[in-house]
């Protein structure tokens, strides 16, 4: 969810909502995006109506640096992100508002971290070549000025909150007193407490793991007596969930009871911290591991905590019987493009609407209504290899008889993968410029090739399934050569994009002899 869903604000760029008491939330802003809060007091009749305007623009929160001053501001700043980018990058243009608005909420914590960006194409350009930078977006921590350690976290607001958060301060805090202990395990998400009378093996694994999961987890620990009798353990590591996760299929509290090694206490914390049904959002949708059930409906703990959980404790009643599967719950609008993944292009309704995938990733999408039977039924029969796999496909090609064969989601298997022939597959988007550059090479080596053994083949990526495992795209164009023999891997293809280029690797990779180039992709004499 976005941080105006968080709060309750909606639209594109501007709404209103009355808070009453002069008590509300504090207004996190993103993007370009706009919101007014009209507040009112206690009575029936709208008076005393206060108008505050709170737009503007968050891209002010995020310093924009040069050459000239990146050394000389970035050193006063404790502890600062640096996005490098250049402006035509598409990659960079989805960053920026989710940038823009971690920073607006960034720039308010005790201690504050800053958020900055350099263009490397312009007056950042050497700013960008001291710190090696070869791709868009990269990014960087620094602390006090210094370059700290390479960015690898979520590349959206919540995430980049959340991890830029664990690199400020110690990876575990110490509650001094029953107040701070209680006070820790009343916040809104899952909590992890060492409590220790003494120095013992466990303590020491135990602040190794907040170290290695601080970007995960929030960990505090405790050799106060007060605090140890409050919580009632000695010598124990703690699991907390939330009051708004507490539900009366699993433990609230839940405690470690293995060996005290770091390995141990980590498979401890990551198969207990989203509980038999957690709550899927973008940046930890990663942490969700096939087989997969996920029901998306309006998940809301700010606006709507009950609803959000009367459908969320339904989930859990069908998890509680299968303990191979993971199930989640995931907010429809945050994940609208998984939705179309399975060929569901709007979510009308307040039920959740249930997909999932195998441990092999094949798709799935439960047809029937929303049920506890339903969800049950759908979750074995996935699990048992009963159910026909979602393919997302356009329509097969009516002919397919040119020179460049066209793949689709639904003949993918039967012309490339099962075809027997070896193959150089095209993943590509129609609205990619490199692609559409490469499209009349593409057209002009699958003319040439025609009376060979070999298929040149094109698959619209943006509107087909394919086996991911074996063919991983995450630019386009991307190429791979697919030999005939099927127990042979598909191979990623890095050279150059000329159509000599492709007949020369073609040459030397075709499980035949080509019959009009030799292996060096040298042209063959006619025969008189």
């Amino acid at each position: 969810m976005d941080s105006c869903k968080l709060r309750g604000i909606t639209g594109a760029h501007c709404s209103l909502k009355l808070y009453e008491s002069f008590e509300f939330p504090p207004f996190e802003h993103g993007g370009y995006a706009c919101a007014r809060l009209l507040m009112k007091r206690p009575m029936n009749e709208i008076t005393d109506l206060v108008l505050v305007s709170l737009c503007r623009s968050a891209e002010e929160d995020v310093l924009e640096l040069s050459d000239s001053d990146f050394s000389s501001v970035i050193e006063q700043h404790d502890t600062a992100l640096v996005m490098f980018y250049a402006p035509w990058c598409g990659h960079c243009k989805k960053l920026k508002p989710e940038y823009a608005l971690a920073a607006g909420i960034l720039k308010n914590d005790d201690p504050p971290v800053t958020l900055a960006k350099v263009d490397c194409t312009d007056a950042g350009k050497s700013t960008c070549e001291k710190f090696s930078v070869s791709g868009y977006p990269t990014l960087k921590i620094f602390r006090k000025g210094e370059l700290s350690q390479e960015y690898n976290g979520p590349r959206e607001s919540n995430g980049i909150v959340k991890y830029m958060r664990a690199q400020v301060g110690p990876s575990s805090k110490e509650l001094r007193t029953a107040e701070d202990f209680e006070a820790f395990i009343g916040k809104d998400d899952v909590v992890v407490v060492g409590f220790f009378e003494k120095e013992t093996d466990l303590k020491a694994h135990f602040l190794k793991t907040a170290d290695s999961m601080r970007e995960q987890m929030t960990f505090a620990h405790s050799t106060s007596n007060a605090v140890l009798d409050k919580a009632g353990y000695k010598d124990s590591v703690v699991l907390y969930r939330p009051k708004r996760l507490q539900n009366k299929f699993e433990d609230s509290v839940v405690v470690y009871k293995g060996d005290p090694e770091t390995y141990s206490l980590k498979a401890f914390i990551k198969e207990n911290y989203h509980g038999l049904v957690g709550i899927r959002q973008k940046d930890n949708a990663q942490e969700f591991t096939n087989p997969l059930i996920v029901a998306y409906y309006d998940v809301d703990y700010v606006k709507n905590p009950k609803g959000t959980n009367y459908w969320r404790n339904r989930v859990l009643k069908a998890a509680t019987e299968l303990k191979d599967v993971t199930f989640a719950v995931s907010d429809k609008d945050e994940f609208m493009h998984e939705l179309n993944e399975y060929g569901i292009d709007f979510a009308k309704g307040d039920k959740p609407l249930v997909a999932g995938r195998d441990k092999d990733s094949n798709k799935f999408v439960m047809s029937k209504e929303f049920s506890i039977e339903n969800l049950r039924e759908f979750a074995q029969d996935m699990v048992a290899g009963k159910l026909e796999a979602f393919i997302k496909s356009e329509p097969l090609p009516d002919a397919n008889a040119g020179p460049v064969k066209v793949a689709v989601g639904k003949n993918f298997k039967e012309l490339v993968t099962d075809s027997g022939r070896d193959a150089l597959v095209e993943f590509y988007a129609p609205w990619c410029g490199h692609c559409q550059k490469l499209a009349p090479v593409w057209d002009e080596l699958a003319e040439k090739l025609k009376d060979e053994d070999v298929d040149i083949v094109k698959l619209d990526a943006t509107a087909n399934d394919w086996p991911k495992s074996l063919y991983e795209v995450s630019g386009f164009p991307t190429i791979y050569w697919k030999p005939a023999d099927a127990s042979k891997k598909p191979v990623r293809y890095n050279g150059g994009r000329g159509v000599d280029d492709f007949i020369k690797y073609i040459s030397e990779q075709a499980t035949n002899e080509l019959k009009a180039w030799d292996r060096k992709g040298k042209a063959k004499k006619e025969e008189l």
